[in-house]
């Protein structure tokens, strides 16, 4: 009879990454271990820092939110920890899923910080989407929801955002940005910490860890989270290269992981002209340009004009250096993973 391979109890799972069959105690004690050696490994922390974790309610952040604080306590990082979450609203989503993130931070006991689109941007996504139709409403949720994430960890005093991308998410960004020939932004969505040149520095301690092993994380610990997507999510471009992926991966079960390494392996060459960061004049997000990608969505919202030119414009993100562009928890969360909160058509974190 086959036993777990570190007891000799009988197995109830099998890791997703290892193969390796196990016992829940020692799959637990497994997974928090693997999450703790990708964060010494890639050196992705500082002790004494600040770090805002983008939580949404979904398994994804919900299991980061638990697995760091668990390390933060075991391994005496000292890291000073923060929840984030955004609320894009959505009527029947975001509205339900928050109830969850109360739910963990009453468990956790750690500071949570909300921030709604309607405050930041006078937007709802409900009402974006009543205003421009079925398509193009991820490309305004990943720019919205990755400058809200930054301005919740600004209002921590954080200067470090934490999501919650698996390995499967990075995977999915790398060939969604191979596919389109975005190479600078396949770079950034393969290093393990992005977004440092505009002040709030990007990390995701999952980028290693397997959807299946989180998702066995969430179940087996038995936390609170909440498993419906986005209604705004069936067009997504994400969504077709997730089936693609799942399908090559029964074929070849390392394919997440080898995608994820090759995606690290690019290299791009560099500009030589210097990268020129500014304030954006009218919100002073940091940008590139002279309005970060936030204001010029907005600006086709509130004059009421066809926003096709300015939806068109992020997707030319291999001529743009703006840190705001089309993004993710976010998403997710998402991009991707619901660290960023979302299922979207963004690609990069």
């Amino acid at each position: 009879m086959a036993t777990c391979y570190a007891c000799p109890a009988t197995p109830s799972i099998k890791i997703a990454k290892t193969s390796d069959p196990a016992c829940v105690p020692c799959f637990l004690n497994w997974f928090e271990e693997d999450v703790h050696a990708t964060i010494t490994a890639t050196k992705i922390f500082s002790r004494g820092e600040k770090v805002a974790i983008g939580v949404s309610g979904g398994k994804d952040s919900t299991v980061l939110a638990h697995t760091l604080a668990i390390l933060n306590q075991r391994y005496d990082y000292g890291l000073e920890l923060f929840l984030v979450c955004i609320d894009e609203g959505i009527a029947g989503y975001r509205d339900h899923s928050i109830r969850e993130v109360h739910k963990n931070q009453s468990d956790l006991q750690l500071p949570l910080k909300i921030l709604s689109y309607k405050d930041l941007y006078g937007w709802t996504m409900d009402e974006i989407v009543a205003r421009i139709g079925p398509k193009n409403n991820c490309t305004f949720c990943g720019v919205f929801r990755r400058q809200a994430l930054d301005r919740g960890a600004e209002k921590c005093g954080a200067f470090k955002v934490a999501t919650g991308h698996n390995a499967d998410d990075v995977a999915e960004t790398v060939l969604m940005n191979l596919l389109r020939g975005d190479i600078a932004r396949l770079q950034r969505s393969s290093t393990q910490v992005s977004g440092s040149e505009g002040g709030i520095t990007r990390v995701k301690p999952f980028r290693y860890s397997y959807q299946k092993d989180v998702v066995f994380y969430a179940h087996f610990k038995k936390l609170n989270y909440f498993s419906v997507e986005c209604s705004y999510s069936p067009n997504a471009y994400r969504g077709l290269v997730r089936n693609h992926l799942k399908a090559i991966e029964r074929v070849s079960p390392r394919v997440i992981m080898e995608i994820v390494r090759s995606g690290e392996a690019v290299v791009v060459p560099q500009s030589e002209a210097p990268l020129i960061r500014r304030k954006c004049i009218q919100c002073n997000y940091t940008s590139s340009q002279e309005l970060c990608q936030a204001c010029r969505l907005l600006s086709g919202l509130n004059i009421g004009e066809s926003t096709h030119d300015i939806v068109k414009s992020t997707k030319k993100a291999p001529v743009s250096t703006d840190s705001s562009a089309a993004t993710s928890n976010g998403c997710g969360s998402g991009g991707g993973g619901d660290g960023c909160g979302c299922n979207n058509n963004s690609v990069d974190f």
